[in-house]
């Protein structure tokens, strides 16, 4: 029962995370998009081509490109997601979106 209840806490923070905002400014590898995209991306538009060349295991994915997805496989028990963005498989730590594996 504890174990269930662990995985309920991990799955509504991971979702809490992929909902909060882009920092402005921050300068990690999974920087945001230039203000431009990232109005066509709020509008619904699809991604810019060339998004799949910044992914990269270590890197950590764009909260934007993220919202993009959906999942195909919920947090397991060690916090990995896996996700479906346009014709690519992620596997990800969800507290962190950092790219644990590229799956194809």
């Amino acid at each position: 029962m504890k174990i269930k209840a662990l995985l309920g806490i991990i799955l509504a923070s991971g979702l809490l995370l992929a909902t909060a905002p882009t920092m402005a400014g921050n300068n990690h590898e999974g920087k945001g998009l230039p203000p431009g995209l990232q109005k066509k991306v709020a509008e619904g538009r699809s991604l810019p081509p060339g998004w799949q060349k910044k992914l990269a295991v270590g890197h950590h994915l764009d909260r934007d490109i993220y919202s993009h997805g959906h999942i195909i496989e919920p947090v397991d028990n060690y916090g990995y997601i896996t996700v479906e963005i346009e014709d690519r498989r992620l596997r990800l730590l969800a507290a962190t979106l950092e790219i644990i594996e590229i799956l194809h």
